[in-house]
């Protein structure tokens, strides 16, 4: 979001270890997890707090308007909060594109309130993005499951899909799959989460 907004910013990249991340993190985040943002001797983390706290210093964060902003908020929450199936069954990997070994019913079902939920706020707001003309919080919060669709190649309705090759194709997206791609590490717990889920077929990832 704070790249697709311009907002200055500078990024501390700090790789995830085998075993507990917990002492490493718990340096600078309070929760001994990311993301987190320092803002001065100011610390925010959890990126909702983190969103609020950049939107009462920024224009743009959330629309406007009061119904698409009402929406937006409740929207970005849900994703916040939620879709754990998805989170857990499609784990966050940009560089690999796996087969599922099934689609359960719960991940069925949080991709038919994903699909549900994208329509809704494009047929509403009139597009391109989910509540409006530009894109705010509420896409940010679902730019990660844009890359969940990539890799799993999952299957949602021809606006859905179209909504999330428009986030595919953003620069700030692309800067972001981009450097996922030239990570050079591997941690052991996400790849395995990936090959419980599925049969990787293709790893676009620069060798480690």
């Amino acid at each position: 979001m704070m790249r697709q907004l311009d907002i200055p910013f500078e990024e501390q990249l700090t790789p995830f270890e085998p075993g507990s991340n917990w002492t490493a993190f718990r340096a600078f985040s309070p929760s001994g997890l990311v993301p987190c943002l320092e803002d001065g001797e100011r610390v925010v983390w959890e990126s909702l707090a983190i969103v609020e706290y950049l939107a009462e210093r920024h224009a743009g964060i959330w629309p406007t308007d009061d119904e698409a902003r009402a929406w937006a908020r409740c929207a970005g929450s849900e994703m916040h909060a939620g879709f754990s199936p998805l989170r857990s069954l499609c784990p966050m990997n940009c560089g690999v594109r796996v087969r599922l070994h099934a689609i359960p019913d719960a991940l069925a079902h949080n991709l038919a309130r994903l699909d549900e939920l994208w329509q809704q706020g494009l047929e509403r707001f009139g597009g391109p993005f989910l509540a409006g003309e530009t894109f705010t919080a509420v896409d940010a919060f679902f730019a990660p499951v844009a890359f969940r669709v990539q890799s799993f190649g999952l299957e949602l309705g021809a606006p859905s899909m179209a909504y999330v090759e428009r986030l595919l194709a953003l620069p700030a997206m692309q800067q972001w799959y981009q450097a996922a791609l030239d990570e050079p590490w591997r941690e052991a717990g996400h790849e395995a989460e990936v090959q419980e889920s599925g049969t990787v077929i293709e790893d676009l990832r620069r060798l480690s």
